[in-house]
């Protein structure tokens, strides 16, 4: 007798008697033949290490996604694309997706995609703020310095020393990990060439990254940068004046994208933001 059949004499008997049907480790136990004949962990493919840091004080724990052409191709050397918020109960799996299916359909180029994953968030991705709205979010805040300089000094170095790179970098990061983004693209513009932000939380110490402008814009020559707002919440108003400051400076030789997303809000933007700036700005040479 087959397996659905069962499966149906199992319902049919369960209604004539009135007694629920069994489901899971108990349907299995009534019918041994439908236990699997093996079970293996799924693998995303690619390793987490745990990284004591000196900077911060704390080890980390970095998740490393290591797509399919770096693993067939002993040689290969491709470019880094690191995300704060990249744990695995973070956004790192979905952005690992996002990166598996466009490197597998052409649209996007492999890389090696790093994620960090959160001990205290807000007080890693945040600078300081004189706005005592701000102060009362977390225990710590303004932290992003030190955040920085961990990559800078300890992250990176490792990276770059364990794995086959080149020295092509790029940074993604939503919400508080946007303000993140574009803080350390117009403070620190040595560490990455290319900044993906989306829906950055540019409110953060009275709109602050704002006044600063345009006294850094001119670090982001050369560089690429993709800013995107989630329009459906209603609070892009900030984004919107960081954007306009962009037109007015028109840093010399920077390659940038604004993509307001009106159908999402806050909780909703990142993948779909993610899979139109990975496609920008991490496209193929050749499209």
């Amino acid at each position: 007798m087959n397996t659905q059949r069962r499966l149906h004499l199992l319902r049919a008997l369960a209604l004539a008697t009135g007694t629920p049907l069994l489901s899971g480790r108990s349907l299995a136990a009534a019918d041994p033949s439908l236990e699997p004949s093996a079970v293996e962990p799924l693998r995303l493919g690619g390793e987490s290490l745990l990284l004591p840091s000196v900077v911060l004080g704390e080890t980390r724990r970095i998740n490393v996604y290591l797509p399919e052409p770096y693993l067939q191709q002993e040689g290969l050397r491709l470019p880094l694309l690191l995300m704060p918020d990249g744990g695995m109960a973070e956004d790192f799996p979905h952005v690992a997706g996002l990166l598996q299916v466009g490197v597998a359909n052409g649209t996007v180029r492999p890389h090696i995609l790093v994620g960090i994953e959160n001990t205290q968030r807000r007080r890693d991705l945040t600078p300081p703020s004189a706005d005592a709205r701000d102060r009362v979010i977390a225990p710590q805040i303004g932290g992003s310095a030190a955040f920085r300089r961990f990559l800078a000094e300890e992250l990176l170095p490792l990276l770059h020393t364990r794995y086959r790179c080149t020295a092509e970098r790029a940074i993604i990061g939503e919400s508080l990990a946007g303000l993140f983004v574009l803080e350390t693209m117009l403070q620190a513009p040595q560490l990455f060439g290319t900044g993906i932000a989306i829906d950055p939380s540019l409110w953060w110490n009275h709109e602050q990254l704002l006044k600063d402008l345009p006294a850094q814009a001119a670090g982001l020559a050369g560089h690429r940068l993709f800013i995107a707002s989630a329009d459906k919440d209603g609070n892009t108003a900030p984004i919107r004046r960081f954007v306009a400051g962009l037109r007015r400076l028109r840093p010399q030789g920077l390659d940038w994208h604004y993509q307001p997303m009106a159908g999402e809000g806050h909780a909703t933007v990142y993948h779909p933001a993610a899979l139109l700036a990975m496609r920008r700005l991490l496209k193929p040479a050749n499209s």
